[in-house]
């Protein structure tokens, strides 16, 4: 496939996975969506120069270098991550930001360390209670805000992964080579890419990009009390066909991906009606925890005309994705059905 990705700004890079790319389970480094706040390093760090700092609420601060990294005990870990505006664009009632269509998610194999083992040999204290990351990117403008993000201690040292290969490859630069904190089944935005500072706090790290941003929160409302953005919505989305696409009667094979965060996807269900009746999608390839299940549903149509495909997902709790999405000040989260659903047209057979 030669799609290109859709680029929304250069600085920062902002682009997002053409559809077609969205139809394996596992994304490729070379399309997985781009998302920044800052510039991208220009050139690698040295690994010989690179060093990890853990300070804060330690018992012990460390300064690591990439050996000692590598010499700590490995895990491999699928996962899918997603920008918390994705689908921003195909909400009703517009938001500000980057008009992300589905393309601000990927699914990608990861190797690193886990946090909790880092976070071990520091030792902690009994004010540990979040752990804030800062990476060596840069910001623009003015104000030169570095992008700092704190998760709370529990997500820390249960599923939190400093990453060093993605897809069986180092890191690549634009993902955050040479350490990237992942955590699992949260939203891009606390995934801090280009690590090399990790400090344990006593309370949330207080910042732009904690108290103004990846905030859920409504009109005339201050974005400081609003809920702080974490883990995937549950969602499921149709990869193909392709919006607006013309296809001809016959068997059309509808695919897609669902996901959950931290949850797993029990079923996903199509309706060729716009919601009029719901059949069951098979699955495809491998079910990982963090990670999206690819899904197929065979439709044979006989009748010319317009119709509206939707495609909804139910977790292993039994949640199932809502019809409409939750409008926000900032578009974050949405996994609406119905804004998910896309139109086709099949033409006469030879028409």
């Amino acid at each position: 496939m030669t799609s290109k990705m859709r680029v929304m700004t250069e600085r920062p890079r902002n682009a997002e996975t053409p559809v077609e790319r969205l139809r394996s389970w596992i994304t490729a480094n070379d399309v997985f969506f781009d998302r920044n706040q800052g510039q991208i390093p220009e050139t690698l760090v040295s690994l010989e120069e690179y060093r990890l700092n853990v300070e804060g609420e330690v018992k012990k601060t460390l300064g690591l270098s990439f050996d000692q990294i590598l010499q700590m005990p490995k895990e491999i870990v699928s996962n899918t991550l997603e920008c918390s505006g994705n689908g921003r664009s195909l909400l009703e009632t517009k938001a500000p930001g980057n008009p992300w269509t589905i393309g601000g998610v990927g699914n990608a194999v990861y190797g690193g360390i886990w946090l909790r083992d880092l976070l071990d040999l520091a030792g902690l204290t009994e004010k540990s209670r979040h752990v804030a990351f800062e990476g060596m990117d840069k910001g623009l403008g003015r104000s030169g805000i570095t992008f700092i993000r704190s998760i709370p201690i529990e997500k820390a040292m249960s599923s939190t992964l400093l990453a060093y290969e993605m897809n069986g490859e180092p890191l690549p630069i634009k993902h955050g080579f040479p350490l990237r904190c992942l955590a699992l089944g949260w939203t891009g935005a606390n995934c801090v890419k280009w690590l090399h500072r990790i400090n344990v706090l006593e309370k949330p790290y207080e910042g732009f990009f904690m108290d103004k941003v990846y905030r859920v929160f409504q009109k005339g409302q201050d974005p400081k009390e609003g809920e702080v953005v974490t883990g995937l919505s549950l969602k499921s989305m149709i990869t193909q066909p392709l919006s607006e696409e013309e296809l001809t009667p016959g068997k059309i094979t509808i695919l897609g991906a669902a996901y959950a965060g931290e949850e797993r996807i029990e079923r996903v269900e199509v309706s060729t009606d716009g919601g009029g009746s719901w059949n069951t999608a098979d699955f495809l390839g491998p079910d990982e925890s963090y990670s999206w299940r690819q899904w197929q549903y065979i439709w044979e149509v006989s009748e010319p005309g317009e119709y509206r495909i939707m495609a909804r997902a139910t977790d292993r709790e039994g949640r199932q994705q809502p019809m409409n999405a939750s409008w926000n000040v900032q578009g974050y989260g949405n996994n609406g059905v119905h804004e998910h659903a896309i139109r086709i047209r099949v033409n006469p057979m030879g028409g």
